[in-house]
């Protein structure tokens, strides 16, 4: 017969083995999920809502922008040279007559070509894809046209743009929308009151105009509406002093509109503005009977109706072209980094040599010298203002 300590081996290890299987009865129990082995949704349509970048980067931040940007380069020294040495159009040839969009709607735009305006659709095979913009025809654009006969014609081929105001998609963020292109200069129209000055966005339209390759002029309209003409002046003074040129103007009384159509003739002039700030009433100061459509300010909201329904180049009698906007309430700036920023704000990149960090972004860091600036009165709190306003925007 077994001992008493034999015995009581056996009943631990009888134990210890109805533990054992308890615990792998609990495990059998549990529901295991299969690996999957193929990253794709079950549902194609699924695609459209994935946001792969917020969870893994697959290359460096600021890499596929630099990327971007080196190819572009690299793309029109091509065209250049090509153009330089066969004399003929950097696109791939195609048949037809040059000619000028004035004017574009869904699928359809309207061409200028040899003194007649033609009402054009697109070809087909033209398409945006891969090239960053959602739209393949923008007001300004070179396009080749073949002409049927009629007042109707195809474009062919659209030319390389030289400039181009653009902004972010409405739907989808990582694209952008061409406004105008092949524009000289952008003037970015404020008024002095109903709607009040409002300088961030003065500042993103600037900012926007140096990106891309656009000569910016301020426009202050309305200053008829100031109780005293030294508090328009001292608004702007920042930006007068930055070397900005700043014209005070008022539709109503005819003040500084001699001044403005010294800036637009013989130039082609983009105007933006949000609504209400009497664009299209300027440009009927500058030559009456354009027949453009004006509105009146919200009394309660102190905002403008939108009366510019879509981009129209116009042809100024005194030689140049403008062209008005919609008015735009938010214009974002689309593909600038946080830290890229102050090199738009030369006033505070000048201050801030002095910091106490040199990545300092100069909006909380401890030693920065751009808030001491701020204090003293050397940088001007409406800029620094503008400055925060706009980088709490951006992305990181």
């Amino acid at each position: 017969m077994p001992s008493r300590e034999e015995k009581a081996w056996q009943h631990y290890g009888t134990r210890k083995k109805l533990r054992q299987v308890r615990k792998q009865i609990k495990r059998n129990r549990k529901i295991k999920r299969v690996r999957r082995k193929n990253w794709m949704p079950d549902d194609w349509d699924d695609l459209e809502v994935l946001d792969y970048a917020q969870s893994e980067r697959i290359m460096p931040r600021g890499e596929q922008e630099r990327r971007r940007r080196m190819w572009t380069a690299a793309l029109e020294t091509l065209q250049e040279e090509a153009h330089t040495e066969e004399g003929t159009s950097p696109v791939a040839e195609a048949e037809g007559q040059c000619g000028v969009v004035v004017e574009v709607s869904t699928s359809l735009c309207r061409v200028q070509l040899d003194g007649r305006s033609l009402l054009c659709a697109v070809r087909g095979t033209l398409s945006a894809e891969d090239t960053g913009f959602t739209n393949v025809v923008a007001v300004g654009d070179q396009v080749v046209v073949s002409v049927d006969g009629s007042d109707q014609g195809v474009v062919e081929a659209v030319l390389p743009r030289r400039s181009a105001l653009v902004r972010p998609d409405v739907f989808h963020g990582h694209l952008q929308q061409v406004i105008v292109a092949n524009a000289d200069q952008l003037l970015v129209v404020s008024s002095w009151r109903d709607p009040a000055l409002w300088l961030e966005l003065v500042d993103r339209y600037l900012i926007t105009a140096e990106r891309n390759s656009l000569s910016p002029i301020i426009c202050a309209n309305k200053v008829d509406l100031a109780e005293n003409p030294a508090d328009y002046y001292a608004a702007l003074e920042p930006h007068l002093c930055l070397g900005y040129r700043v014209l005070f103007t008022s539709a109503l009384t005819g003040e500084g509109i001699s001044e403005l159509q010294e800036v637009l003739r013989g130039r082609k002039t983009v105007l933006a503005g949000i609504s209400g700030v009497g664009k299209s009433s300027l440009l009927a100061a500058v030559q009456p009977g354009l027949q453009l459509r004006t509105g009146e300010v919200n009394v309660h909201r102190h905002q403008g109706r939108h009366t510019t329904s879509q981009v129209t180049m116009l042809r100024l009698e005194m030689g140049g072209f403008v062209v008005d906007t919609p008015g735009i309430r938010e214009f974002g700036l689309t593909g600038l980094r946080r830290r890229d920023l102050v090199r738009f704000y030369p006033e505070i990149l000048a201050a801030g040599e002095d910091c106490r960090f040199t990545d300092c972004l100069h909006t909380h860091e401890p030693g920065c010298a751009v808030q001491v600036a701020v204090r003293q009165g050397r940088v001007p709190p409406s800029r620094y203002y503008s400055y925060k306003k706009i980088y709490d925007t951006l992305p990181g």
